[in-house]
This record gives structure tokens, sequence and C-alpha cells, in this order.
């Protein structure tokens, strides 16, 4: 059976985010999922190694790397629009199961229960993280829109931060106190960095 499903995948990179922003540095899925994997692989990290908690980092990495992978199908739903009421958040998660069942169909038989496993949402804490993990990734694009001087992004840079806040997650503590400093430096300060051990 020839396939599809890789090729409609690798057309994340079309789909642009941050829809009605005015953005410096235009953002697609592809680039958001990979952020957003990376994320999710060192939060887990920062769970297991720093606070001793149980947590899968390759796992909450896979399921990030495919979490807006319906949006391929769907389009980037602006998340004014998207939160703008339950009925209509109600709808576009109907939407993106169908999305995500319709990608599934795409894959030969035998691989369909591995890529089902990763096209959801993840279970309990793997799902926390990886959305704590896409919160944060949209944290770290608005700062930086902010630091290129674009204004445009300073209320959906505040609505951010304080939604990562009240996850209560320390491991999204630790991350922001430990790695977001940087960005906000140029490259020399980032790379000078290195050198101050």
């Amino acid at each position: 059976m020839e396939s599809g499903f890789f090729a409609l995948l690798a057309r994340g990179r079309y789909i642009r985010r941050w829809g009605l922003m005015r953005s410096t540095n235009e953002e697609n899925i592809s680039e958001h999922s990979y952020m957003t994997a990376l994320l999710a692989h060192s939060l887990a990290v920062i769970r297991r190694d720093v606070f001793g908690g149980e947590a899968d980092p390759d796992r909450c990495a896979a399921v990030a790397l495919f979490h807006d992978a319906s949006e391929i199908i769907t389009g980037d739903l602006p998340t004014p629009v998207k939160y703008a009421n339950p009925e209509i958040l109600d709808a576009y998660k109907k939407i993106e199961g169908l999305a995500s069942e319709r990608l599934g169909a795409l894959l030969p038989e035998e691989l369909r229960p591995a890529y089902e496993d990763v096209l959801g949402e993840g279970e309990g804490g793997v799902r926390e993280l990886v959305k704590a993990a896409d919160k944060l990734a949209a944290y770290i694009k608005c700062v930086e829109e902010l630091e290129a001087g674009n204004g445009e992004f300073r209320s959906a840079a505040k609505q951010t931060r304080a939604a990562l806040d009240a996850l209560g997650l320390p491991e999204i503590d630790y991350f922001i106190k430990t790695f977001m400093p940087a960005f906000g430096m140029t490259l020399d300060e980032i790379t000078a960095m290195g050198d101050k051990k």
C-alpha cells in the first residue's frame, strides 16, 4: 500500500501560526512542533532528574512532535477564536479528533497502532507536560517577538506567562529561571555563557 501520511505531515511547513498577529518572523506548524518536542523532552528530564518524579522524556517528545498534526488538515485556529466560548472549543476538539483519525487512516494497517498512540494527546503526565511545553513554546515565541521590537505580542506574552504560572508546575518554574534569560540575549552573549564555567 502506498501512503500519503508523511507527505501530508511535511505540509506542516505551509500552515502559518499566529494568524491574527503581525510577526517579525513567521512561524509554521512544523517549526512549532519541533520546538514543543524539544521543550516537552526537557520538561520530562527536569521532572525526572531534578525533582525525582516519574517521566518518560522520549515519549513526551514523540507525542509533542505530533501534537498539532491534525492542524495540517484543519489549519491553525487562532487562540482568541478557539477559546471564545465552550461551544467553539468543543466543536474544534471534535474536528481535531476527526482530522487525527483521517491522518491515521492514511497509514498502512500494520503501522496504525504505533501512530494512533502519538496522534492522541497522550496520557496523564505525558499530556500534562506536552500541554505545558506547547504553552512554553508560545511564550518563547512571544518573548522573541518582543525582543525584536514587536509590541504586537505584549498582551499575548502576559496572558501566556499567566497561563504558565497557573499550571503550578515546578518544571516550568525551573525552565523559566534557568533557560529563559538566554532568549533575550545576542548570539555572542549566549555562546559566551559557556566560557563562564
